[in-house]
């Protein structure tokens, strides 16, 4: 059995890999090529995107990226930036959806925080969960930094009903929800976040590991046909 000393260091090599992996993924060097047209891997193995997903775009994009976020992880901060500028500036060619990935051994704090979310959604539809989804990563300074206390006041800001924003988030009512989100990134094939698929008339065309900057990904949006 290891001892103490001996978790802290395995411990500490685990995470030194992560955070060296996370930052060969923000630099875009392991980004795989555009899988062909036709191909028996272009099957996407998540669930099929639909009206119960949190959709920035047009459902009838011809592209849509599926991006499995952790609302803690400094990469998902700094490519949920990146996302918009590829959604706002792509003539209606792309939609994003986000689904949910908190990992709980990075970011204890990130699941309750993806709760949240939905607690907006709630109460104001799609438009709703997206301004709280933005002012988290906004607001947090990222690796598990965003005091619960926040929460509501995150709420207040984007103009939810605090009490009732309150009685959402304290009975755990979309706690279900957020694990069906995790369950269906680990199905899709999701290690690490942020984790995003390539979708065109439902097929799986690339996939984005990482934090890809945008000029990146905008080079490889622009190599699908």
């Amino acid at each position: 059995m290891e001892n103490n000393n001996q978790k802290q260091i395995a411990g500490a090599i685990v995470i030194a890999g992560i955070i060296i992996g996370g930052a060969i993924l923000l630099k875009g060097t392991s980004a795989p090529s555009v899988i062909p047209s036709g191909s028996t891997e272009n099957t996407f193995s998540g669930r099929a995107v639909s009206a119960n997903d949190h959709i920035l775009g047009s459902a009838a994009a011809k592209i849509i990226i599926v991006e499995y976020s952790d609302l803690e992880c400094p990469y998902c901060k700094v490519f949920h930036n990146t996302m918009h500028q590829i959604v706002e500036g792509s003539g209606g060619k792309v939609a994003w959806v986000y689904r949910h990935y908190p990992i709980a051994e990075l970011h204890p704090k990130a699941f309750h925080e993806s709760e949240a979310t939905e607690c907006a959604y709630e109460q104001g539809g799609n438009d709703a969960f997206w301004k709280y989804t933005d002012r988290i990563f906004e607001v947090t300074e990222s690796n598990n930094g965003l005091e619960a206390s926040e929460l509501p006041k995150i709420a207040e800001y984007v103009g939810l009903n605090v009490n009732a924003f309150n009685t959402c988030l304290a009975s755990g009512k979309f706690k279900e929800k957020v694990q069906a989100d995790v369950a269906d990134g680990l199905k899709a094939g999701v290690n690490g976040t942020p984790s995003s698929f390539i979708l065109v008339k439902g097929k799986l065309v690339d996939t984005v590991p990482g934090a890809q900057p945008y000029e990146t990904l905008m080079q490889r949006l622009g190599k699908i046909k």
